[in-house]
C-alpha cells in the first residue's frame, strides 16, 4: 500500500460516519481511527518507523500494528456475536459458483473460514474464534459491512 492509497483511505474515513477502519494487505495491516484530539504539532504525516504513528491532526489517526485479539461478544440466550474486523463487502463463498462456506445450523470449528470480506480488492478470510453451531447469518451475500458489525450468531 502506498502513501496515495493511505491518503485516499483517510479521505474516505473523513467523509464517512466511521470512527475506525482496519485494512489488511498481506502482512501489512493499517488501522485508521478518528481522533478527537487537537493538533499537538505542525508535523503532519507518517513517522518512518514501524511503531504506531498517529497523524497529528483531528480526523483519523493512522497506525500500523499487529492484530488485536478481540474476543467475540456474548449476547442473550448464550449466543456469541461474530463481528466484522474490517470494512468491506461480505461474501458467503469463495466464488459465485461455489457453495457457501457455512449455512445456518452448520457446526464450525475454531479457525474455520466463515466468510470473505473484500476490502480494497483484497479478499480477507474471516475465521471463527470458537467452535459451535451457526444460529443466524445476519448479512446478505454481496452486502457492504462496517467495522464491528455483527455478521453471525454462534451457539458455543
Amino acid at each position: 500500500m502506498n502513501l496515495e492509497e493511505i491518503q485516499q483511505l483517510i479521505d474516505m474515513i473523513n467523509k464517512s460516519d466511521l470512527d475506525e477502519a482496519t485494512i489488511e494487505e498481506g502482512d501489512f495491516k493499517i488501522t485508521l481511527k478518528r481522533s478527537s484530539a487537537k493538533p499537538a504539532a505542525e508535523n503532519r504525516g507518517y513517522a518512518p518507523s514501524d511503531a504506531p504513528s498517529p497523524v497529528a491532526a483531528p480526523g483519523p489517526a493512522v497506525q500500523s500494528q499487529a492484530p488485536e485479539s478481540e474476543s467475540p461478544k456474548a449476547v442473550s440466550d448464550g449466543l456469541i456475536e461474530i463481528r466484522s474486523p474490517i470494512v468491506g463487502t461480505f461474501y458467503r463463498s469463495p466464488s459465485p459458483e461455489s457453495d457457501a462456506f457455512i449455512n445456518v445450523n452448520d457446526q464450525v470449528d475454531s479457525g474455520q473460514v466463515l466468510c470473505i470480506i473484500e476490502a480494497m480488492k483484497l479478499m480477507n478470510e474471516i475465521e471463527s474464534d470458537l467452535s459451535g453451531t451457526i444460529v443466524e447469518i445476519l448479512v446478505e451475500n454481496g452486502q457492504p459491512v462496517e467495522y464491528d458489525q455483527v455478521l453471525f450468531l454462534l451457539k458455543p
